[in-house]
């Protein structure tokens, strides 16, 4: 989830991107809206990240005519990564997808783009980036735009403008067409990126990947140097700089479907997100619970959590904090795709824990919980030194708002954390506590528990759906496998 800067840090960060003013000064338009969009996830590991497609060549029609779109996503080790062909000639760009921010950007020029505390990525060859001075359809975005006001989360209109160093005279006039000045963004985890915001044409594949649309001027950031961020990020909040805001489908909707980690470095497979009305068809036998919208952050997904049910038990009472809002907007159960895994506060998840404690008689494996840093792991038995040992730990189960229920499978809350030996497997439970509970979302449903389960956000009806789902199945239903 991401927060701006205010404008004075913003104006700090000025000299860090300095660099990246090269671009000229051309008036821009708003992009066309289509009706529709399918997009895809695909999984490989962090550590060997895949080779990017290459660009389409199919043919072209206006976005009129075609109602669906598709991409494919991989999924890594930490999220889902979404490729976009952007630019002429088009470069194909892989970034994370993320419910939890609005922002697109994407790491600017193979040798001058710098990631701070980055080191895991340093040579790591797979990592794409956008070369802006490869694209002859590239803009700069306007100190005036919509866009540039909001990155820079300002409250005036005329500050980007003033701080682009427009004249008094031409801020009166409205008549000042300085580029946008250079923005920092900055996310819960504590990751920071700074560029300058640049207008671009996008393609995406309709629901029949020979087709292919362009949306002209297509407005993302353009990274010149970053903070613990090696990758670019797809921002799919409610905001008006969001991919799905921008493509004209807030007042729809869009579905996603997480292929299981196993199927990480498996480039033939993907995981089906879906934009538009064919998101929201054929959802008569999935569970709606409401979605909420905080005061403080109304730009992202919350949904109410009433309590969790292990096994037949259910948990301590959930407190309130989940399922509704204080009144500086704290609360609520944000559903993150840039989270990896779910968090719930304190003293609620201790409860939690205490409650698998007494129902679970394996032996503890303490020794890799002190390595990973997760709270509870078990020696589970397991036949043939197989990792699929079927229901022998309990269930767990989310109760939101409206009576919807979610059963998480085996695999997204007990995870095999190393291979089986001498019949036994260590599992230990995905989920984290809440670093601070009292400010911002009290939870996080992660995507790691988002794993084989469609998750609808239907905007029109300001609800979100979970169905529990072979996603493997629905990919290759959808054309998502490769033969």
């Amino acid at each position: 989830m991401a927060i701006m800067l205010n404008n004075i840090t913003t104006f700090l960060f000025f000299l860090l991107v300095n660099s990246l003013l090269f671009y000229s000064i051309q008036s821009l338009a708003r992009p066309r809206n289509p009706n529709s969009l399918i997009l895809g996830l695909t999984p490989a590991s962090r550590a060997s990240l895949p080779t990017h497609p290459k660009a389409s060549t199919s043919s072209r029609k206006k976005l009129t005519d075609v109602l669906d779109m598709m991409e494919p996503l991989r999924e890594v080790r930490d999220g889902y990564l979404i490729s976009l062909s952007i630019g002429t000639p088009p470069q194909v760009i892989q970034v994370y997808m993320d419910t939890g921010s609005d922002l697109t950007w994407a790491p600017c020029g193979n040798l001058s783009f710098d990631c701070i505390e980055c080191d895991d990525y340093r040579n790591n060859r797979m990592m794409t980036s956008f070369s802006p001075s490869h694209s002859s359809s590239l803009h700069r975005d306007s100190c005036a735009s919509p866009f540039c006001i909001d990155v820079h989360s300002s409250g005036n209109p005329l500050d980007p403008c003033t701080m682009a160093g427009c004249s008094l005279s031409t801020l009166v006039k409205a008549t000042c067409s300085w580029p946008c000045p250079p923005f920092a963004y900055t996310y819960g985890a504590g990751g920071v990126v700074t560029g300058i915001l640049t207008r671009d044409t996008l393609r995406v594949h309709g629901r029949n990947l020979g087709v292919t649309q362009e949306i002209p001027r297509f407005c993302f950031g353009c990274a010149g140097s970053t903070y613990r961020e090696p990758i670019g990020i797809a921002g799919f909040g409610r905001g008006a700089l969001s991919l799905p805001s921008q493509l004209g489908f807030l007042r729809k909707g869009f579905s996603h479907c997480f292929l299981a980690f196993k199927y990480a470095n498996n480039p033939n497979i993907s995981s089906p997100l879906i934009i538009g009305d064919i998101a929201l068809t054929s959802k008569d036998d999935m569970q709606f619970t409401p979605m909420l919208k905080s005061p403080m952050y109304p730009n992202y997904y919350y949904v109410g959590l009433e309590a969790i049910t292990v096994g037949n038990v259910r948990a301590t009472e959930v407190p309130s904090s989940l399922r509704e809002f204080d009144s500086l907007g704290n609360g609520g159960m944000l559903v993150d795709s840039g989270t990896t895994y779910t968090h719930l506060p304190e003293p609620f998840y201790s409860q939690v824990l205490s409650v698998l404690r007494s129902i679970i008689n394996y032996p503890r494996a303490t020794d890799m919980e002190m390595r990973t840093g997760f709270d509870l792991c078990y020696k589970v038995p397991c036949q043939n030194n197989s990792i699929l040992t079927g229901d022998l730990l309990p269930s767990i189960t989310f109760h939101f708002l409206n009576n919807a229920s979610l059963v998480l499978s085996q695999g997204n809350h007990f995870y095999a954390m190393s291979a089986p030996s001498n019949s036994t497997v260590v599992k230990c439970l995905l989920f984290q506590s809440m670093d601070d509970g009292d400010y911002g979302p009290a939870g996080v449903l992660g995507s790691f528990q988002q794993q084989d389960v469609e998750v609808v956000y239907d905007m029109e009806k300001e609800r979100i759906g979970f169905r529990p789902m072979d996603c493997a199945s629905a990919a290759s239903f959808q054309g998502f496998n490769k033969t």
